[in-house]
C-alpha cells in the first residue's frame, strides 16, 4: 500500500490578515485625519480673514488642534472678538470640539470664564459652573446658536458702568433659523437672577430672585446684515423686519411683567416701535418703584400707577397696552419715557 500524502501545511496568511488590514486602515485613517485638521485651520483662517475685512477684530495668542482619532478639538488662548459697533468677547481659555464625521458643528466652552466687552458700558467678567455653547447648520441663516451658563457670576471691571445682574442661578440664549420662511427664533431665559440693589430690578425685588423670559420670531431675517450693528438694524427694517412676540416675562419679586403677543421695529431714531398687550401684577409698586429710582418721572410714575390700579381685577393683576411711537414710551394714556433705544445716532 503507499503511503497516505502528508497533509499540507494551513497558510497562515488567514491568520495574520486582519491585523494587516487593520494596520492599512489605521494608516489611512490617520493619513484622513491629519488633512483633515488642515482643512480645519485653513477654514478657520479663511473665516478670521473675511471676518476683518467686514470690521470684526479677531486675535489668540496661541492655537492648538488635538482631538484624534474621532474629534478635533481647538484650544484657543487669549482669545478676543470685537464686532464694529464695539460688542466684544474676550476668553483667556476657549476650549472647541467637533466629530470627524460633523466637521460643521461645534461645542464651545470657557472653562476659565469670559469678559463681555459693551460699547459704551465697558467690560463685565462672566465667571460660573458651566459656560458653553454650540454652534450647527452654518449654512442657514442665522446658524443655530445656543448658548447655556450655570451659577453664574457678573462682576464689571474697575470704571465701567453697573450691569443689571450680579448673578444667576442660570442663563440661556438660543438663536434659530428658517430659511423657508426667513426668520429667526430668538429665545432668553435667566432663572434666578440677583439684581444688583442699586438697579430698578433691585428696587423691585428687593432679596428675592429675579426670572426673565424673552421669546421672539424675527422676519427678514436675511436682511439682517451690515457692516455694523446700526447698519444691519437699519437694512432689516428697510426690508420690513418685524420682531413678533411669542413670549415674554419679568418676575421681579412679587411684581410681574407678563406680553403673549406684541409686533415691534425700529425707528428712523433707532428706538423700538410698535406695541406690547402686556399684563402686570403689583404694577403699582413697581411703577413707584421706577418713580423713586429715577427711571421715569415721579408724576408720570404716579399716573401710570393709577392707571394700573383700576385696571387691576383678581390677583392684583392689571391687563394694559404699552405703546412705542413718536420716540416715546406709554402705558395706556400715560407716557413713562422715551422709548428704548436700538442704536444710536451718528
Amino acid at each position: 500500500m503507499p503511503d497516505p500524502t502528508p497533509p499540507r501545511k494551513r497558510s497562515r496568511l488567514g491568520l495574520f490578515l486582519p491585523f494587516v488590514l487593520a494596520g492599512l486602515v489605521a494608516i489611512a485613517w490617520t493619513a484622513a485625519w491629519f488633512w483633515a485638521r488642515g482643512e480645519a485651520q485653513a477654514r478657520m483662517d479663511a473665516g478670521v480673514e473675511t471676518l476683518r475685512r467686514a470690521g470684526y477684530q479677531v486675535s489668540w495668542k496661541e492655537r492648538s488642534v488635538g482631538g484624534y482619532p474621532f474629534r478635533f478639538n481647538i484650544t484657543l488662548t487669549e482669545a478676543r472678538v470685537r464686532e464694529p459697533s464695539g460688542w466684544g468677547l474676550e476668553a483667556p481659555v476657549l476650549e472647541g470640539q467637533a466629530r470627524v464625521s460633523s466637521p460643521t458643528s461645534w461645542v464651545i466652552a470657557a472653562p476659565q470664564g469670559a469678559t463681555f466687552v459693551r460699547p459704551v458700558g465697558g467690560p463685565v467678567q462672566v465667571t460660573g459652573k458651566v459656560i458653553r455653547a454650540s454652534l450647527t447648520h452654518l449654512s442657514e441663516t442665522p446658524p443655530r446658536f445656543s448658548f447655556e451658563g450655570v451659577d453664574l457670576a457678573f462682576q464689571p471691571a474697575a470704571g465701567a458702568q453697573p450691569f443689571g445682574l450680579q448673578a444667576a442661578k442660570r442663563v440661556e440664549f438660543h438663536l434659530r433659523g428658517n430659511d423657508e420662511l426667513d426668520e429667526g427664533l430668538v429665545s432668553v431665559r435667566v432663572d434666578e437672577g440677583r439684581a444688583r440693589l442699586a438697579g430698578l430690578l433691585g428696587r423691585i425685588a428687593g432679596e428675592r430672585p429675579v426670572s426673565i423670559v424673552w421669546n421672539t420670531t424675527l422676519t427678514k431675517i436675511s436682511a439682517f446684515q451690515g457692516r455694523d450693528w446700526p447698519d444691519a438694524v437699519r437694512r432689516w427694517t428697510g426690508a420690513g423686519g418685524r420682531m413678533n412676540l411669542r413670549e415674554a416675562g419679568v418676575t421681579a419679586g412679587e411684581a410681574v411683567l407678563g406680553a403673549s403677543s406684541g409686533s415691534l421695529g425700529v425707528g428712523a431714531d433707532g428706538r423700538v416701535t410698535g406695541s406690547l398687550d402686556v399684563t402686570l401684577r403689583q404694577a403699582p409698586r413697581a411703577l413707584d418703584a421706577m418713580g423713586e429710582t429715577g427711571v421715569i418721572a415721579q408724576e408720570q410714575a404716579a399716573a401710570a400707577a393709577a392707571v394700573a390700579e383700576a385696571r387691576e381685577g383678581a390677583g392684583e393683576v392689571a391687563r394694559a397696552v404699552i405703546y412705542f411711537q413718536a420716540g416715546q414710551t406709554t402705558l395706556g394714556p400715560v407716557a413713562l419715557g422715551p422709548a428704548p433705544k436700538v442704536y444710536e445716532l451718528r
